[in-house]
């Protein structure tokens, strides 16, 4: 019985998946595990590479190639290799991500089968950027080794398990899956990881056994904090997330969510209007009922009319001169 399967997904990784798939082939482990990669039509050669591994490794590695992109950066060929799965458990990354140890699948396996309340269990991993952008860093400083629902929901956004670092048990995905609303959110991490807290803690293992690895192609450089878009989908995902907690973390999640608000207002399509960032102005302030001083400079920013600023600062300026004027 396949204890591990580990789900990858691909698309324009020619560069990348080779050092992937060999990093999983060097994994020493106790039980058999399984290689599902989904490849997202991709437009260079990595279907060649994949293709050729399966060839060399037809017992380990199985093949999901879309005929056309499933869309939603990756999201919807992920589910595809989930739903492919036939392992215990499922360990998932991205084509351009790689393991740093030979022992990863082994630790994080002993670690859920020796707590089965656990819904998931994850590790550190390295960031790196591909074209030596930034340097490298940890994903996370972290000391507790259990995080809960209160862990992962905050004023600003939560990101402290990297994708790579991520291990779950397929039959309690297969049986809660995704909620629906969650298909419509570019992020697939954020919501899951939240779903499976709510199922039980998740574990942690101190220790860097991956790599996450921005690259160009990849998703989180669609992650555009100056596009409208990219924006109004946060607000409606944590406007989701809140409905499905009940509002338990609503004065929290009001915040996070006024965050997104602020940042329309420097938004390419929306940085140089009026009446629109009025709206996203006021919306921001009633969410995150921001200090005085935040709140009169948003005001005077984004909320009086620039004619009226105008004629307030003419009156002002001449003000100050009839005032030098007496003086002298």
């Amino acid at each position: 019985m396949i204890k591990v399967s580990v789900c990858v997904v691909t698309y324009n990784h020619e560069k990348f998946v080779a050092k992937m798939l060999d990093s999983l082939l060097m994994q020493q482990t106790t039980f058999p595990f399984e290689i599902v990669v989904g490849d997202d039509c991709s437009k260079d050669s990595t279907v060649s590479i994949l293709k050729d591994y399966q060839q060399r490794f037809p017992d380990q590695i199985r093949l999901l190639l879309h005929p056309k992109n499933m869309g939603l950066n990756g999201k919807f060929n992920a589910l595809a290799t989930f739903a492919a799965a036939k392992g215990e458990y499922i360990a998932q990354f991205d084509g351009d991500d790689y393991l740093l140890t030979n022992d990863k699948l082994q630790k994080q396996v002993e670690m859920m089968d020796a707590n089965p309340h656990y819904s998931a269990c994850f590790h550190n991993a390295r960031v790196i950027f591909d074209d030596n952008a930034a340097p490298p860093y940890l994903v996370n400083t972290l000391t507790k080794r259990e995080f809960t629902v209160d862990d992962l929901i905050g004023e600003d956004e939560l990101c402290f398990i990297a994708t790579s670092s991520l291990m779950f048990r397929r039959e309690d995905f297969a049986r809660n899956p995704d909620p629906e609303w969650t298909n419509l959110s570019t992020s697939g991490d954020i919501p899951r990881n939240i779903m499976f807290a709510t199922r039980g803690p998740i574990g942690y293992i101190d220790e860097v056994m991956s790599v996450y690895r921005k690259n160009r192609g990849g998703a989180s450089f669609a992650d555009n904090h100056y596009g409208a878009d990219f924006l109004f989908n946060r607000i409606q995902l944590y406007s989701n997330i809140n409905k499905e907690l009940d509002y338990k973390y609503n004065e929290t999640l009001k915040k996070n969510i006024a965050t997104y608000y602020y940042k329309l207002l420097f938004s390419r399509e929306y940085g140089k209007t009026y009446w629109p960032r009025v709206k996203y102005a006021l919306k921001y302030l009633s969410m995150a009922e921001p200090s005085g001083e935040r709140r009169k400079e948003v005001i005077r920013d984004f909320i009086i009319p620039p004619f009226v600023m105008k004629i307030y600062s003419f009156l002002a300026l001449s003000l100050y001169n009839l005032k030098s004027k007496a003086k002298a």
